[in-house]
């Protein structure tokens, strides 16, 4: 299935028709309770839609991580959209995958966040990554492997993806994936 194929499935899935106004139902009752003068709730329903965008935004970039290879088994990290506000909000996705040998890789992916800020100056410069580990090039982009278990690159300068595990077998599972289209996956 192509890739925005599974973000459209995966949208209407998470998504009903209830779920799909929160964003403008919160932005409402903000303008709504602004007017009124009820600072307090204008910033929590301001919130409340900023949450809700950033889950959304979650689910598109987890539908963008390929499905389980053959023997394998996949498991998402639901919860990791609701922790990133600790550390600054934004989007993300995590999933494991489990080989037939119980060899575990995770495939992280976070976008307009504290995480992606604090690897962006790393992860553009050649020079700097040469220093850090080894280079990779998996579909045309750049990814900075360091001691053979962790591969991240930095998509479009906003999305910092990364896998953790034996570097083959996570290479293998970043190659499956549309790193244009992770790279704008928020974007119509």
């Amino acid at each position: 299935m192509p890739p925005f194929a599974r973000i459209a499935l995966l949208a209407c899935v998470l998504t009903s028709p209830a779920d799909a106004d929160a964003v403008s139902d919160a932005l409402q009752a903000a303008t709504k309770a602004y007017e009124a003068g009820e600072m307090n709730t204008a910033a929590a329903q301001i919130r409340v839609a900023g949450n809700e965008l950033s889950a959304l935004q979650s689910a598109m970039l987890a539908a963008l991580f390929p499905p389980a290879p053959e023997g394998w088994a996949r498991v998402d990290n639901v919860d990791m959209a609701q922790g990133l506000a600790m550390i600054g909000g934004g989007a993300g996705a995590e999933a494991t995958y489990t080989d037939a040998d119980g060899m575990p890789v995770t495939l992280s992916a976070y976008a307009d966040n504290a995480m992606v800020q604090t690897f962006a100056g790393l992860l553009v410069d050649p020079q700097m990554m040469a220093v850090m580990g080894k280079t990779v090039d998996i579909n045309g982009v750049t990814f900075l492997e360091q001691e053979g278990s962790n591969t991240m690159a930095l998509l479009d300068n906003r999305v910092l993806l990364q896998a953790s595990g034996e570097a083959a077998k996570a290479q293998t599972l970043l190659r499956q994936i549309d790193l244009a289209a992770m790279a704008t996956f928020d974007a119509k």
